[in-house]
């Protein structure tokens, strides 16, 4: 199976992004994480990014706030899969990096999750390298189901305090 690379621009990301990390470990996905900076690292960061598919990975998550020029700076240098996770913060609480990272210039994406959308970057990556392995694929169907019987479950419990709760109400009267 392909490696997915959990990249951020600052140790100070690391809160968030370990969801990231969690998820894949969950999906038995490997995966590496590393602190590469657009900015303050830029030669290190591109070097990554260029021998990242010879080197085993198949997807590479950017995590970056304000700014964020990693994703972009990652997809500039490599043909893999790139998702970027803005992070909040800054003046703009991480609107700047949603619209750094998801705007793009053409033949350069960038698949972008939400504002501090760890997990469903994880769960992107797993879905591209689903593509070609099956039993990631049936762990992936697996994991909608479980969410899927969740939410069956949330519901019950929400009918049964519902009912509950009515039994303890006065008659309308309509």
């Amino acid at each position: 199976m392909k490696k997915v690379a959990v990249i951020m621009g600052s140790d100070s990301d690391w809160p968030v992004v370990k969801g990231a990390c969690a998820q894949l470990k969950e999906f038995g996905i490997p995966y590496e994480a590393h602190i590469l900076s657009a900015h303050r690292t830029p030669a290190a960061a591109a070097d990554f990014a260029k021998s990242a598919r010879a080197n085993g990975f198949g997807v590479l998550i950017c995590a970056a706030g304000m700014a964020a020029h990693l994703a972009g700076a990652f997809a500039a240098n490599s043909t893999l899969p790139v998702i970027g996770i803005p992070m909040k913060g800054g003046a703009m609480d991480g609107l700047d990096a949603l619209l750094a990272t998801v705007q793009m210039p053409s033949g350069i994406p960038v698949a972008t999750v939400a504002i501090n959308g760890a997990k469903n970057a994880a769960v992107l990556a797993a879905q591209i390298l689903a593509v070609s392995d099956d039993a990631l694929a049936f762990k992936l169907d697996a994991a909608r189901d479980e969410m899927a019987a969740q939410i069956a479950w949330k519901d019950t419990d929400l009918q049964a305090e519902v009912t509950f709760s009515c039994e303890q109400c006065p008659p309308s009267g309509h």
